[in-house]
């Protein structure tokens, strides 16, 4: 049976509607926040928009929050079978299914009103990126890949980011946007590790079901997918050499990563998932870092 301590939880937050939108677990928001700032800062050549910036922070909250209710409401059946969501509002019966719908509608809506304080091409793409969200719960019954889902929608933030700050969707941004998507689907492959057995049990499909016995070679060839990509974007932006020291550092968070999860330790594995909250912070130290030395007169060093 799994330690409790594998899915850590805020002792304080008990309300359901909270735990529903996993306000008591952040590690969610982390993992979008960081791909959606390094998105911004390179689409706004290192100073992007403050009005910008906050619409999309308060918009990643909320469409997070919108994502694990949807989630949950489509996994209401199975989330009682598996040891590390049996407590979860809906399947503990603390909250309705009907309510579920309810919050996850006030929640897109929400978003909408966001949304329609940037420009018609990214209201246009946070249409596509509403309707992935909506997808991605329903891909684990269907395929072994719902981690793609899972990638596609965190690394839509790129195209959305540079539409709202250039009105633009420049080639160089699809990058970005692969690089989060391998990325993604790496992290959450680690966090797929943890519910392997019940998932079989159940039927459940996943990028762990589908790699068996090679998933960490599987994670270690997409995190270093990762690290070229992200080493293409900074030659393509013509970043410094902060930028790709970054890389470095997160070079050897992934190498962490693996040693630790190379048991395959339940409790392992989700610490594995939870360190790529630090992979994603020093990138974007890099990419802030990197752009802030670049725009300094030279002067400013003597």
């Amino acid at each position: 049976m799994m330690n409790s301590s594998v899915e850590p939880r805020a002792a304080r937050v008990t309300n359901p509607w909270l735990r529903l939108m996993r306000m008591d677990r952040p590690i969610g928001i982390y993992l979008l926040l960081w791909p959606t700032l390094w998105a911004l800062w390179f689409a706004g050549s290192g100073k992007p928009s403050i009005g910008t910036t906050i619409i999309f922070l308060l918009g990643l909250i909320v469409m997070r929050a919108a994502g694990c209710v949807i989630n949950d409401y489509a996994d209401r059946h199975v989330d009682g079978q598996v040891e590390r969501t049996k407590t979860r509002p809906l399947p503990a019966g603390e909250i309705k299914p009907q309510q579920a719908l309810w919050l996850c509608f006030g929640l897109l809506l929400v978003a909408l009103c966001l949304v329609f304080m940037t420009n018609q091409l990214t209201i246009m793409l946070s249409f596509v990126g509403a309707a992935v969200t909506a997808i991605y719960p329903l891909m684990k019954r269907f395929t072994n890949l719902p981690q793609l889902g899972l990638g596609v929608a965190f690394a839509w933030a790129v195209p959305m980011a540079f539409a709202a700050e250039r009105a633009a969707l420049p080639t160089e941004l699809w990058l970005i946007f692969a690089a989060i998507v391998f990325w993604t689907v790496a992290f959450d492959t680690y966090y797929a590790m943890v519910d392997r057995e019940d998932d079989l049990e159940i039927g459940v499909r996943s990028t762990a079901v589908l790699f068996g016995k090679y998933d960490l070679l599987m994670i270690v060839l997409l995190q270093v997918a990762t690290l070229v990509l992200m080493a293409l974007v900074g030659l393509e932006f013509q970043r410094g050499l902060v930028y790709f020291l970054s890389l470095v550092v997160a070079a050897g968070y992934f190498f962490n990563q693996f040693r630790r999860a190379r048991q395959r330790d339940r409790e392992a594995c989700f610490a594995a998932f939870l360190n790529n909250h630090r992979v994603g912070m020093v990138i974007f130290i890099g990419i802030a870092a990197d752009y802030l030395i670049a725009q300094q007169p030279m002067a400013a060093y003597f």
